[in-house]
């Protein structure tokens, strides 16, 4: 197992306003986690996936999606904990010791494909730390308290981040080794390494690579199952 991803599908979807966790919902027919696991069933760079979900669900999901949709490479299937970087330590805490490179995904991000998954594969192996991103289109300001603007901030500098995340696996160990031994949680994977001083390179995304957290991104994702079709 060169090459593992984590697919951290834990979260309870508080921002979907649901009674079903935002992973379950279904676009096009098929469940959202199972659109972004058939990505890394497809990227021939992926020797396995550990895929962490509810502590509740760990073996209804082995049933009704891992062996119905026959998802071969999920290798593992691990309960999760209260946090997102909880659940991506469960993961970590289970890597085979062949393992080399370590990529993270959201299990709510679909849209990834199947070359980007490789890229970030490559990229983690070069540089040792990467991160999926796209240049911010819009005008970012700061605001204070009270909603007063602190000022323009330079947009040629400001990237959305995305996932995957990859890195190779002694980066990624350590990263999280370091932030749970200073109670230290983070937004991203990414950040766990760069507070260590290390280098993460950005590599392009796509604008498409949206995370599902919303009803509205739901509606947006709709479209894009849609539009993917017609292809």
């Amino acid at each position: 197992m060169k090459a593992v991803a984590i697919i951290p599908a834990a979260g309870t979807g508080k921002r979907m306003e649901g009674e079903v966790s935002k992973q379950y919902l279904v676009l096009g027919g098929v469940p959202i986690l199972v659109h972004t696991l058939r990505k890394f069933e497809e990227a021939p760079a992926i020797d396995a996936v550990f895929l962490v979900v509810p502590a509740g669900d760990v073996e209804i999901i082995r049933r009704d999606m891992i062996d119905s949709y026959g998802l071969k490479k999920v290798k593992k299937v691990l309960p999760g904990g209260r946090e997102r970087q909880d659940s991506v330590k469960a993961g970590i805490d289970s890597l085979p010791e062949e393992t080399q490179v370590v990529v993270i995904h959201d299990g709510v991000r679909p849209f990834v494909t199947a070359d980007l998954i490789v890229l970030s594969v490559e990229g983690a192996r070069q540089f040792g730390a990467v991160s999926l991103g796209v240049p911010v289109k819009d005008t970012v300001k700061s605001v204070e308290t009270g909603g007063w603007v602190e000022h323009t901030m330079e947009r040629t500098k400001l990237w959305l981040t995305q996932t995957p995340q990859a890195f190779r696996r002694e980066v990624i160990q350590e990263a999280y080794r370091r932030a749970f031994a200073e109670g230290f949680y983070g937004t991203d994977d990414a950040s766990l390494v760069e507070r260590m001083g290390i280098r993460v390179r950005m590599l392009p995304g796509i604008y498409e690579n949206i995370k599902i957290t919303t009803p509205g991104d739901l509606d947006l994702g709709a479209i894009l199952v849609k539009n993917r079709e017609r292809v």
